[in-house]
């Protein structure tokens, strides 16, 4: 068994909650239905199954269970992201990005849970860069290429956090 400490325990949970509504942060200032409180809770919650698993395995490693643990997690957020794409009657898909957003803040949680930091941090930054150039790299390639700009789609409306 491995026995984490608070300290330790504390770290974990509270970096996926910050990664996590890091990640939300950049959906809601785009005006999109999830936020920071939901990838936050999204991400912690899968760091809390990930420490729980944790502390039953061998020190340094992922055991069966924990393993069984992340897929249903990584199967489970599926739903989440399927609710966040699938917003009303309209005939175009909306949503993926922030569907994404709800599968990495699982990820990060997970990463959390199993006190990975390199690839937490690593795999953060990268999405804060992505989010943040994204759409201007979209519309630029677009501009090149002569294809359909999606980008330049008539804003939305915000829809308040249900969560």
């Amino acid at each position: 068994m491995n026995e984490l400490d608070w300290s330790d325990i504390l770290l974990r949970l509270a970096v996926a909650t910050l990664a996590g509504g890091a990640i939300g942060l950049d959906r809601d200032f785009h005006g999109k239905p999830i936020g920071p409180k939901t990838l936050g809770i999204v991400s912690l919650s899968t760091a809390t199954v990930v420490v729980l698993a944790v502390q039953f395995a061998e020190p340094g490693k992922i055991s069966d269970a924990a393993s069984r643990v992340i897929q249903g997690v990584l199967t489970g957020i599926g739903f989440l992201g399927a609710g966040v794409i699938v917003q009303g009657h309209r005939l175009r898909v909306h949503g993926l990005t922030s569907a994404a957003c709800a599968f990495l803040a699982a990820c990060l949680g997970i990463a959390c849970g199993a006190g990975q930091w390199k690839i937490v941090l690593i795999a953060l930054a990268l999405a804060l860069i992505l989010l943040t150039v994204g759409r201007p790299v979209e519309r630029w390639l677009h501009r090149l290429v002569g294809g359909e700009d999606q980008a330049e789609a008539p804003p939305k409306t915000r829809r308040p956090d249900v969560s």
